[in-house]
């Protein structure tokens, strides 16, 4: 059986995306192809209500709606090469799959330490799987967890893994505060607070060089040359774009599948990118082309460029303005929450406190060139709300290129 289109990678982008195939129209045959046996599941509880056993498998899976009951599910498979002048898509088993439209949400994976050393004992957290073998570590009395990287997970898994009683928990990271990436030097600075009340060590402006042990991991090496020592090793570094599959067909897969501003990928109307694996412009912005990891951007994404693939395979005119969507993200840790609407990355020079205080519950104002770019909240439910009031400001900002 050939099919007209063919989703690869089926997690949450992938389902949003043959959905909004629907949505818009679309009749002919859809196939979801993806490395899992599960069909797609919720990926944000994984380092937090997965991991401390609050939430088992079945909470996770997304509702299947009716519009999708005839799609063709290809699971436990994956798509590793594409010919995207012939349109055939081609599956780890061999079996080739033609088709008319070509979507790509092939997400991430995590990244790895390159360090000598043993493997065992050494852990990431992108899939069910990670996130059930982690827990089996960090619920063993008296673990010495070690966090490389002070990122969302990093973060989200330090505060999991103190709440599951863990002996000593570490974050390690070259940067000189946690998340201070996205959210800049004020919030970074009130966040590490936060956690080492709560009991979260950390060893920050120095990378690792390698682990000790023998058959599994029993310690960590800084670049200073201390050892950590360490039961369990998380690896929360970064993520590497699965694009692989789409190698020789002249696209610019740099950090992930480069779009124009309707999603579509080297200027080809029949192959459009979704979710993590897109690197598109955001006309809201300032239009430079960048790869967005937050719980909004598949469903956002796959709902534009469903209507331009759906508009393009029926010969009609989707009718559309530039791809433009208000980031949005979340992330609970200990007793907090870091809430953010916008895109505060870029507006980190120019940071006002708008509501609070970085001691308490706290809203922070990014700017860039004087506008309001992005809202971050920090504290309880009271700071979240208090930033989403700021939502409708955000969206009525005109573009930072007009």
């Amino acid at each position: 059986m050939s099919a007209n289109v063919v989703v690869a990678g089926a997690s949450m982008a992938g389902l949003r995306a043959a959905e909004q195939l629907r949505a818009a129209g679309w009749d002919g045959p859809i196939t979801l192809v993806g490395d899992e046996p599960h069909m797609p599941y919720n990926r944000p509880p994984l380092s937090k209500e997965v991991l401390a056993g609050k939430a088992p498998f079945e909470s996770l899976a997304f509702r299947t709606r009716a519009s999708v009951a005839d799609v063709r599910w290809r699971l436990g498979t994956k798509v590793v090469a594409a010919d995207l002048d012939r349109r055939v898509a081609t599956l780890d088993n061999g079996e080739s799959l033609a088709y008319r439209g070509l979507v790509a949400a092939t997400g991430m994976r995590p990244r790895r330490l390159r360090c000598p050393g043993p493997v065992t004992g050494r852990h990431t957290v992108r899939t069910l799987t990670d996130a059930q073998g982690l827990r089996e570590a960090l619920t063993r009395p008296g673990a010495r967890v070690v966090i490389v990287g002070a990122g969302f997970i990093g973060c989200e898994v330090a505060a999991t893994a103190v709440s599951l009683g863990a002996a000593e928990v570490t974050v390690v990271d070259p940067l000189p505060l946690p998340m201070v990436g996205p959210l800049g030097d004020l919030l970074a600075k009130a966040l590490l607070t936060r956690h080492e009340e709560r009991g979260v060590r950390f060893a920050l402006g120095t990378g690792v060089t390698g682990f000790e042990g023998d058959d599994r991991v029993t310690g960590v090496v800084l670049a200073d040359g201390t050892v950590l020592a360490a039961d369990v090793v998380v690896e929360c570094v970064g993520s590497l774009a699965n694009t692989e599959w789409l190698d020789g067909n002249g696209l610019d897969l740099t950090d992930g599948v480069l779009t124009d501003g309707h999603l579509r990928a080297g200027g080809r109307p029949d192959v459009v990118a979704v979710g993590d694996v897109a690197r598109f412009p955001n006309a809201r912005y300032d239009g430079v082309p960048r790869r967005v990891e937050h719980w909004s951007i598949p469903t956002d994404t796959a709902k534009h460029a469903a209507r331009v693939l759906a508009a393009h395979l029926t010969g009609t005119d989707a009718g559309l303005p530039p791809f433009a969507p208000l980031p949005t993200f979340w992330s609970d840790q200990h007793d907090f929450r870091l809430q953010s609407f916008g895109a505060p990355a870029l507006g980190k020079d120019d940071v006002r406190v708008l509501d609070g205080d970085p001691d308490g519950d706290v809203v922070a104002g990014y700017h860039a060139g004087g506008r309001l770019v992005g809202v971050v909240a920090l504290g309880g439910p009271a700071a979240a709300a208090a930033a989403s009031r700021y939502r409708s400001a955000l969206i009525e900002q005109p573009a930072l290129t007009a």
